[in-house]
């Protein structure tokens, strides 16, 4: 049986044909890049909210900030589009329940690249997608797989309700830990990541045997090596690439820092092959350049390098880091999650050796 595929209608369509006024639920980054779509598709923004707290008497591109009640209290009916990220509770609740009451869309917005995954996208590169979907390996996978993309074309939060698993599910079953594992961390933030590995392997009775944490973001990779006291780690102030050289880089998004051509810094970059040949377990979280660190790290993947890698950035991810990884190492066994986050956010892939 193949992929099931049942929103066929794009959320920037029923914005667009709507007869019901618009709200927007948020501010800043998230909605001026949504609010950049509305323009080029002609879709009217009636408004603003934000969570009570947040509402001071202020305006926002024109508009003053309401808070729901202020506008369910003038307005019958109307849509909320959602414009900020949500990833813990009780904030991913309220925004469900909001979907209660009212039409609720989170559109999905690619971190990175251009373009807009569509039900024609998904169209064009049925082939791909039905390619990742039958190498899946669990029912739990091909669920997720087909709620994410389902998500991505309508906007609606109920898909990802519907395929969210817990954080614990990621050592607790599907990457197996042994004793002398070499985990290189790409995009290691602040040292969360390394931090959740060593207490996995602590839990797990497994001895590591070396840490490689790659983080560009300068104020990042301070306190990356002061969270990290105490590991048997090496860690290196470079953005995760194809090849050891330099890049432009945009160093003021903070956690979402990458390599950009637009970028307003220069920074060193470093290649997995480079730093070791021994890596057992490779994480990437590098904001949109997940393709070339992986290239990077090829000759440790064909060695049987087990992978966990973000799928949300681009629209590509979906199936071309899938396929990358199966070609270099067809023996690894590939799953997908995602983690409590509206939008897509936190979707990974894992390719896993068999236990």
């Amino acid at each position: 049986m193949g992929i099931n595929i049942t929103e066929t209608k794009d959320c920037w369509d029923v914005l667009k044909e709507t007869e019901l006024p618009v709200f927007m639920y948020g501010m800043g980054l998230g909605a001026e890049k949504i609010l950049s779509i509305f323009e080029q598709k002609e879709i009217t923004c009636a408004g603003f909210f934000a969570s009570e707290g947040f509402v001071r008497g202020h305006s926002f591109k024109g508009h003053l900030v309401h808070t729901l009640r202020e506008i369910e209290e003038k307005v019958d009916d109307f849509i909320v589009v959602l414009a900020f990220a949500a990833s813990y509770e009780p904030l991913y609740s309220t925004i469900l329940d909001i979907g209660k009451h009212h039409t609720l869309i989170a559109p999905d917005v690619p971190v990175a690249g251009d373009g807009l995954f569509t039900y024609e996208y998904y169209r064009e590169n049925q082939d791909k997608f039905e390619e990742v979907y039958n190498l899946l390996s669990d029912d739990t996978s091909r669920k997720t797989y087909e709620n994410i993309i389902n998500f991505k074309i309508s906007g609606n939060p109920k898909y990802l309700d519907l395929c969210t698993s817990p954080r614990e599910e990621v050592y607790g079953s599907i990457v197996d830990l042994k004793d002398g594992e070499v985990f290189v961390d790409l995009g290691a933030y602040k040292g969360d990541t390394a931090t959740e590995f060593v207490r996995a392997c602590e839990e797990k009775g497994v001895r590591y045997d070396m840490i490689h944490a790659v983080e560009p973001n300068r104020k990042n990779y301070e306190k990356l090596k002061k969270n990290t006291e105490g590991f048997n780690i090496s860690c290196y102030n470079a953005a995760a690439y194809d090849r050891s050289g330099t890049v432009s880089f945009t160093s003021n998004e903070g956690r979402m820092a990458r390599i950009s051509s637009k970028g307003d810094d220069i920074i060193d970059t470093i290649s997995v092959d480079d730093i070791t040949d021994n890596a057992t377990i490779i994480k990437l979280d590098v904001e949109g350049a997940e393709y070339q660190a992986i290239e990077g790290a090829a000759q440790n993947i064909r060695n049987g390098a087990q992978v966990m890698c973000a799928l949300y950035h681009r629209n590509e991810d979906m199936f071309k880091l899938p396929l990358l990884i199966h070609e270099l190492a067809p023996e690894l066994k590939l799953y997908i999650r995602h983690e409590l986050y509206i939008p897509a956010w936190e979707t990974n892939l894992y390719a896993v050796r068999e236990k």
